[in-house]
């Protein structure tokens, strides 16, 4: 039989300009058991060998699969690490510095010069640019150590009225092409960026003056013919259109909740009000996001200015807050505020109104530059070091008719935005505004935005609804389960809350389902859950105990407190007994009533859900230790610690805390090693002991090989390393799963809870037949998760074939795309990942797919 009439599926490597590409090929569209063509080496791809192996039992729909590969030769088996070579990139950043700027710096020199590349820097924004001479130059991989922590630019920001006039410019060129530079990567906010598409389109003119001026050769101009432009958005404002998240934005709101807190203590010491100004001169983005993560009572930002008698309604709410025996008030004022006749409203404004209607104790605090200072956060640092990944790789795929563009983050995926589409866009806001056009200018803002101001409006401004008749109500239960995660207690308090604005009777759940099974529910009322947004742990209580063993308890418990909708709130032991309350359906009518599940999990292990509430406060727990333990190894010099972190078999948190913290090596269940791979990781650290950079980190997940353990790790590497360098362990265990929850997972829970409540409203609804409750289809028990660009409601039913029930973990993680960034930036001779690489989007598109949370 011929190779032709192989019934089989296979792959096939085809080349891109990134590398090698694995994808799936098939002659026939459909999988059937017609005959499959075996693809021959294309006839225009020299120097390549074909390879026929049967080395693996994979199958796709039931049919084996038979692995044909295209085996490059060396060189270009390794595309992706001379992609660069004979090419110069610059990299600066201009404007306002923000948190998270050092870590695009890192990204960009060190995949730059993974790829070949020679890299530079710019000092001191554009005006290094123009003036030149030291300002510009060669970076290395050493000297981008130790910068993933520390907050602001390390090379320098500077306003340049130079760069705004063409002679600037034209001696910025030349600075440029005597170099041989001709890829820019600028990370900047608005004005920064439109500066450098500006200079990409003068490129040509610019070197035609230089070289009839005599300072350029027509050699010189040749090889420097065109100009690439990438522009990574730094700016804690937020307030770049295309981008969910812009560098810099959550370490300012890390900032501006470490303050709220601190000052919530004192404010109930003294019965006390206070107005925080927040930065925001056009962009409510960081007062909105601040009053939903503290629960305040009033925010004011540019975007949405406050009706005309916003005076007596915001003097009314907080006095009714005081009434229902609140001891303070917290007021969030962007420092653009205005009213709709555009006149500015001030904290200090706020403040007099306050003192001479209510007679209230009232403090203003102005935070200012506090926002843009500090250690960046996790998310900053990540997202910092994706986006500088693929603005070079965007550098080194452009070509003279690529047009400049922007990295950007949408849901969890890294987009490439034409540059001026979002530029126009975000000029089309502040126009907008400026014509009084407040609706259209939140559209412009997009989908999370608005919807982060509808959660607001719902929490803060609706007042808690008297008691209706019991005809008209429904009740639905709130529970925890599995172990601690902070955020949890936001999420029950938005539940609870929202559940009230829509007339429900709400219960709470003590200690999860054992709780349920024995009865111990209380009814909730609006007070009972205030203050709990900033709070860590679970105040309900939560333990991994499964509903199945409790059947009978848990459905006597549902009739006597005529419990109508359940919200689980917890981790994968959430999720499986949300499974188990599926099949008692078939055993008890009592648990047909609709549930939904909120992952919360540090572990970040729920099927349906790229992230879990808690997890980014275990992440950002973690980096903290991280950077006080590399701080102490560069102190001591010749140093390696080897961490174990959380997470059960998955491996999240070990490797996004790697990435942030600049770690050598994270060990995870997901990608098995062997003794082979853990020698390699010693040669490695001992190579880097003989460079400037003397100390290492090794991050391993708990449960990542059972034989391999932390103690065996340690003693491997104190033996391998004795008379080179020291050996440290540190176990962080439960440290993990406390503390204050970060605004990411304030916010994140919060909205969780509001659009769970609303389907279960819905659902309830649905499912109300002849005076009673009665669900028992599999899209009436869902669990709530981020997919890539949206929150999705997914059966349980329908996960369970995406779930692996042995280890705890789904059997898709998205985040393990992202392990060879941290491989590459710790410096291991890997090939690049190229299997997910960001297209050019166009931003209309883009905002049409927003994530709708």
């Amino acid at each position: 039989m011929h190779k032709e009439e192989f019934h089989l599926k296979f792959f096939m490597c085809v080349i891109q300009s990134r590398g090698l590409v694995r994808t799936p090929q098939s002659t026939g569209g459909e999988a059937s058991t017609s005959s499959m063509l075996i693809q021959k080496p294309p006839p225009e791809i020299d120097n390549m060998k074909y390879l026929h192996a049967t080395d693996g039992p994979d199958t796709v729909e039931g049919i084996p699969i038979l692995k044909t590969e295209w085996i490059m030769t060396h060189e270009e088996h390794h595309a992706a690490k001379t992609l660069g070579i004979g090419k110069a990139i610059a990299v600066l950043t201009s404007g306002g510095d923000a948190q998270g700027m050092n870590a695009a710096v890192r990204a960009v020199v060190r995949v730059g010069i993974f790829t070949g590349a020679r890299v530079f820097f710019v000092h001191e924004g554009y005006q290094g640019l123009v003036d030149g001479g030291d300002n510009i130059r060669e970076a290395t991989w050493e000297s981008v150590s130790m910068m993933l922590q520390l907050g602001g630019t390390v090379i320098g920001s500077a306003r340049c009225k130079d760069f705004r006039e063409r002679e600037g410019r034209l001696r910025a060129a030349h600075n440029l092409v005597k170099r041989g530079i001709t890829n820019l990567c600028v990370i900047g906010g608005d004005g920064s960026l439109t500066g450098a598409d500006t200079f990409r389109s003068e490129w040509s003119d610019l070197l035609s003056d230089l070289q009839k001026a005599g300072k350029i050769t027509a050699e010189e101009a040749t090889k420097s013919s065109y100009l690439n432009i990438v522009g990574l958005v730094g700016s804690i404002d937020n307030d770049f259109c295309g981008t969910d998240m812009t560098i810099g934005t959550d370490s300012a709101l890390h900032r501006i909740i470490e303050i709220v807190d601190a000052i919530t203590t004192t404010a109930q010491s003294h019965q006390r009000t206070f107005v925080l100004e927040v930065m925001g001169r056009h962009c409510g983005y960081l007062a909105l996001v601040t009053s939903l993560s503290c629960g305040a009572d009033w925010v004011f930002i540019p975007e949405c200015p406050p009706d005309d008698d916003w005076e007596e309604h915001l003097c009314r709410r907080l006095s009714e807050t005081r009434t229902r025996g609140s001891r303070l008030n917290i007021i969030i004022v962007a420092e653009g505020a205005i009213d709709k006749t555009g006149k500015p409203i001030t904290s200090e404004d706020i403040k007099n109104l306050v003192v001479k209607r209510l007679g209230y104790d009232t403090r203003v605090t102005v935070l200012g530059h506090v926002q843009r200072g500090g250690t960046p956060s996790a998310f900053d640092r990540i997202l910092g070091s994706r986006m500088g990944v693929e603005a070079v790789m965007a550098l080194l795929e452009g070509t003279p008719d690529t047009p400049a563009c922007v990295v950007s983050l949408s849901g969890n995926q890294a987009v490439r935005l034409p540059l001026m589409e979002c530029v126009q866009m975000t000029k089309d806001v502040t126009k907008a505004m400026n014509d009084r056009k407040f609706d259209e200018a939140m559209k412009l803002r997009g989908r999370s935005f608005m919807n982060n101001w509808e959660v607001y409006k719902l929490l803060a401004h609706v007042r808690p609804p008297v008691s209706k008749g019991p005809s008209s109500i429904h009740t639905v239960a709130v529970m925890n389960v599995g172990a601690p995660a902070a955020g949890m207690n936001a999420a029950v308090r938005s539940t609870v809350r929202i559940g009230l604005i829509q007339g429900n009777r709400v219960l709470v759940v003590h200690d999860g389902f054992e709780g349920l099974a024995k009865g111990q529910i209380e009814e909730a009322g609006w007070s009972y859950v205030g203050g709990w947004t900033g709070q860590g742990g679970s105040k309900l209580g939560t333990k991994r105990t499964l509903p199945k063993k409790s059947f009978e308890q848990i459905s006597a418990n549902i009739t006597k407190f005529n419990i109508q909708g359940l919200v689980i709130i917890g981790g994968f032991e959430a999720y499986t007994g949300g499974l188990e309350l599926m099949e008692g359906r078939k055993l008890f009518d009592e648990l047909c009533i609709p549930f939904v599940v909120i992952p919360a999990t540090v572990s970040n292990n729920v099927p349906g859900s790229d992230f879990s509430v808690g997890a980014d406060t275990a992440l950002n727990t973690i980096c903290t230790t991280c950077d006080r333990i590399k701080q102490s190894a560069a102190g001591t010099k010749r140093r390696v610690f080897i961490i174990e972190t959380m997470g059960g078999y998955c491996g999240y948190l070990a490797t996004m805390a790697g990435l942030a913290a600049g770690a050598d090596a994270a060990y995870i269940f997901e990608e098995p090693f062997t003794i082979r791979d853990l020698q390699a990781n010693v040669e490695h650290l001992v190579h880097k002991m003989k460079t400037t950079v003397k100390r290492g980190l090794v991050l391993r997940n708990e449960k990542c090989n059972e034989n391999y353990t932390t103690d065996f790790i340690f003693n491997l590497y104190s033996e391998e390393g004795k008379g080179i360098f020291d050996s440290r362990k540190n176990v962080l265990g439960h440290m993990q799963q406390g503390g204050s929850p970060t605004p990411f997972d304030r916010n994140f829970a919060t909205k969780m809870g509001a659009k769970a409540m609303n389907w279960m409203s819905g659902k309830i609804k649905e499912s109300y037949r002849n005076g009673r409750i009665f669900a028992n289809t599999p899209d009436s028990g869902c669990v709530l998760g981020m997919r890539k660009r949206a929150l999705v409601f997914q059966p349980v039913t329908e996960l369970k074939e995406q779930t692996d029930f042995d280890h705890r973990i789904p059997k898709e993680q998205w985040w393990l795309k992202l392990r060879p960034i941290l491989k590459i930036l710790a410096k291991y001779e890997i090939d690049l990942d190229t299997t997910e690489h960001a297209h050019l989007e166009h931003i209309s598109r883009k905002r049409s797919g927003e994530a709708s949370i």
